[in-house]
């Protein structure tokens, strides 16, 4: 029963190695053909950003990655400059600090775009749970026990939580998805997320 067990350990093992350097494979190829259509439109929408206001047209944020390690994220802004002044908290349905063109951004995602440099480092990955800041991870672990369990695979660009409610969700049934996916990974469900992705970009859903 013993030697029974340990074959289903090892060959479990083995299955996880291999997913994770097909996953990785699959990251690098689907970045770089999207490439040229990417930064375009990152360069598109870094004009549109400079019209309506000043200041920088990247944003970047500390965000807690796989197995605790920090990393800054990417992103376009789509608030005002001084989003945070009084500090740091989650965004709301029709948030004032969004602006016009952040709004749009926010409602197809575009905001998250250049995420796939972070993709290409190996910080993300194009399917995972959302990566979530330093102090909100905190916050939730107390809330909600288990929430650094998201931490056991790296953060995605998209994940199951996303197309399942995106900001809509709450913290804790955001953990419940993440958890699920983390516990059925495999290529055919990141497949599946990253097409119910593509339609929720044109859709519009779950944005804020």
């Amino acid at each position: 029963m013993e030697e029974y067990a340990g074959a289903i350990t090892h060959a479990k093992h083995d299955h996880i190695t291999y997913y994770r350097i097909v996953k990785r494979m699959m990251d690098i190829f689907f970045v770089l053909i999207s490439l040229p259509i990417v930064l375009f439109i990152i360069m598109v929408f870094v004009i549109l950003i400079k019209i309506e206001t000043s200041g920088p047209a990247f944003y970047f944020q500390r965000r807690v990655g796989l197995y605790g390690r920090d990393f800054n994220v990417c992103k376009l802004r789509s608030m005002i400059v001084d989003a945070e002044k009084e500090g740091a908290r989650w965004a709301i349905k029709n948030d004032p600090r969004v602006t016009r063109i952040g709004a749009f951004m926010r409602k197809t995602r575009i905001d998250e775009i250049p995420q796939v440099f972070n993709i290409l480092k190996g910080e993300m990955s194009l399917v995972g749970p959302r990566p979530e800041r330093p102090m909100f991870t905190e916050e939730f672990e107390v809330l909600y026990p288990g929430f650094k369990k998201r931490l056991l695979v790296k953060p995605g660009l998209t994940g199951l939580a996303q197309v399942n409610g995106g900001y809509n969700l709450s913290p804790n049934k955001k953990l419940e998805l993440d958890i699920y996916y983390i516990e059925k990974q495999g290529i055919k469900m990141d497949l599946k997320i990253i097409l119910n992705t593509i339609k929720i970009v044109f859709s519009g859903e779950g944005a804020r």
